[in-house]
């Protein structure tokens, strides 16, 4: 055994790579080469040496790199994407150079000039799952630099790379491709202030004294921001992203920045006997400023009214150009039967415990009592169709024709009793086009629902997905990105990644394909439609490890899936192309026929 001392540092280490480069090559090799090696020479080699940076080696497409600090490696990586994003912006997304970026801070073992050890597989592993024109750096880096570079972080959380023995939390470096100009997280949200009045509603506390009254509480806010999101002069966060707050003792100015929203709507309500209170406060989330306090009294037939009052107060106070006329549409009684109504909100919170089997059975239950209460109730009718919706693509039960016909009963109820309800319009489409595959009518429905609420995130996301079965994979990408952008924090942020990751698989993108999987699986490593797409897209953009992994999970938790039944577990396509280009990626990745 050699008993030369073995040399060690703590370094940054940088690992770089071009995002879909086979693809590149494949379709212009001489072209593609020429253009990397000018940008190496313009941009990426002579940034790096401004960072004072080492070029450790490099390969066909990539390259790792390292430095003395964290903070001169993220510098360097935030520029070098800001200005490859400058250099593509005339460049047909066909024939972009993207680096995917992954930065580590860790002990490596040097060795002729080289560098070796869990350090450097870190930052190579970070870079993998970052994406397109994105930086991925460890938590061991985010703590060095996070208050010495002015950009944005979004925290993913845990996550176990490959051949690494503990899982590592990443932070991905927000806007990092968006401009040279680099700006301060405390003077500029995460998420970049839409060009309207912008708003978040926070769940309220429950002061009832009785926890099983969470539920009441819940629905007063889930009404308000429902009536808010009817404003097409506001933009409104989702119920979704909101809720996600819940319990947790906030910072408004978080909250602005990582909800990208400048004002929030703060409150409580408390229900006794036949009396109702509801509180509310609205806040400036850039200077932390109260602009009105006020307290609403009525009895509990009285609701609607307390709600139509604290909407008001909200838009005079944030939009006080809005029309009269525009306050008296958004003003909606569901139903006239409060106990329809109580039994509605129940429902409701049962709807929102994602994934829980047993919670959305009981919520086809109490929608359909508070049907028998008011059989014109349209929302009941669209809530509990999307319950049998969530059923069958959970594989809860199968969709038989007793199912299918019960889905149709309460699809179609809901769109006749709610022509200018967007829940009821939106829900009972997509559960026509999921369930009785009828495309045309859901994806019309759909469409009128955003023309009533266009902030209407759930409406965004559905949507997405009836343009990927209607073959228009550009059109998805904006709706699903409509849909993000309004419920950044989203439980259901998985189907929306996935939908997203569908359309560019059907565009031929085959590495934005894997990556936007692979952020799918995030937070579900076991969600199946995810797992299908991540083996077919990384099989498709000539990854086979990746796929083959993929498709190991896959199989098994789903054993009998096969080529040849595949269209029992997917949604109703219309373009054979699209059918057989996937199935294609899933027998390249190891499906059996």
């Amino acid at each position: 055994m050699s008993s030369e001392p073995v040399e060690r540092r703590l370094t940054a280490i940088l690992a770089a790579d071009v995002a879909g480069y086979s693809r590149l090559i494949g379709a212009d090799e001489e072209g593609t080469l020429a253009q990397l090696k000018a940008f190496r020479k313009t941009l990426v080699d002579p940034t790096i040496a401004k960072h004072r940076g080492r070029i450790v080696k490099t390969t066909g497409d990539g390259m790792l790199v390292e430095f003395a600090s964290a903070v001169d490696a993220a510098r360097c990586a935030v520029e070098v994407q800001r200005g490859m994003a400058d250099e593509n912006a005339e460049i047909s997304q066909a024939k972009r150079i993207e680096f995917r970026i992954g930065i580590h801070l860790g002990d490596v073992i040097l060795d002729d000039g080289d560098i070796f050890g869990d350090g450097v597989n870190i930052a190579a592993r970070l870079e993998s799952i970052a994406v397109p024109g994105g930086i991925s750096i460890s938590r061991a880096v985010h703590d060095q630099v996070r208050d010495r570079i002015n950009v944005c972080f979004d925290d993913k959380g845990e996550i176990a790379l490959k051949n690494i023995a503990r899982p590592v939390q990443v932070f991905a470096i927000s806007g990092a491709k968006e401009s040279k100009t680099t700006v301060s997280p405390e003077s500029k949200p995460a998420l970049a202030l839409p060009d309207k009045p912008s708003i978040a509603v926070l769940p309220f506390t429950n002061l009832s004294g009785d926890p099983e009254q969470d539920y009441f509480a819940d629905g007063m806010v889930e009404d308000i921001i429902t009536a808010l999101s009817h404003f097409k002069a506001l933009f409104v966060i989702a119920r979704n992203s909101s809720f996600t707050y819940k319990g947790r003792a906030v910072d408004v100015k978080q909250v602005g920045r990582e909800l990208g929203v400048r004002y929030v709507l703060e409150g409580s309500v408390r229900k006794a006997a036949n009396r109702v209170r509801i509180t509310g406060q609205l806040v400036d989330t850039a200077t932390g400023a109260h602009l009105w306090a006020e307290r609403f009294d009525g009895g509990l037939s009285d609701i609607f009214d307390l709600q139509d009052q604290v909407t008001e107060r909200v838009v005079g106070a944030i939009a006080p150009a809005v029309e009269k006329a525009e306050i008296e549409r958004a003003k909606r009684k569901p139903t006239e039967s409060l106990d329809a109504y109580a039994l509605y909100l129940r429902g409701l919170a049962k709807v929102y415990q994602f994934g829980n089997r047993q919670a959305n059975e009981e919520a086809v239950r109490l929608f359909n009592n508070a049907i028998e209460l008011d059989p014109d109730f349209a929302a009941a009718y669209g809530r509990a169709a999307l319950c049998y919706v969530i059923a069958i693509y959970s594989g809860w039960f199968s969709d038989t024709a007793n199912e299918i016909a019960e889905v149709q009963r309460l699809a179609q109820r809901a769109v006749e009793l709610g022509k200018d309800d967007a829940i009821a319009l939106a829900a009972g489409g997509y559960a026509l086009v999921y369930v009785v595959r009828d495309l045309e009518v859901g994806a019309a429905l759909i469409d009128r629902a955003l023309v009533l609420n266009s902030n209407l995130a759930e409406a965004w996301n559905f949507g997405g997905w009836v343009k990927n079965f209607l073959g228009e994979p550009e059109r998805a990408i904006e709706r699903f990105a409509r849909a993000m952008r309004l419920s950044p924090l989203d439980p259901r942020l998985t189907s929306m990644r996935n939908g997203t990751a569908f359309a560019h698989f059907f565009l031929g993108r085959y590495d934005e394909a894997a990556s936007w999987a692979a952020m799918a699986l995030q937070h579900n490593p076991d969600y199946q439609p995810a797992l299908r797409q991540a083996a077919a897209s990384n099989a498709m953009a000539g990854r086979p490890e990746q796929a083959h992994k993929a498709m190991a999970r896959l199989r098994q938790l789903n054993p009998v899936l096969r080529v040849s039944n595949l269209k029992d577990v997917l949604s109703p396509y219309r373009r054979a192309e699209d059918l057989s280009r996937f199935e294609e990626g899933l027998r390249q990745a190891g499906l059996p026929e």
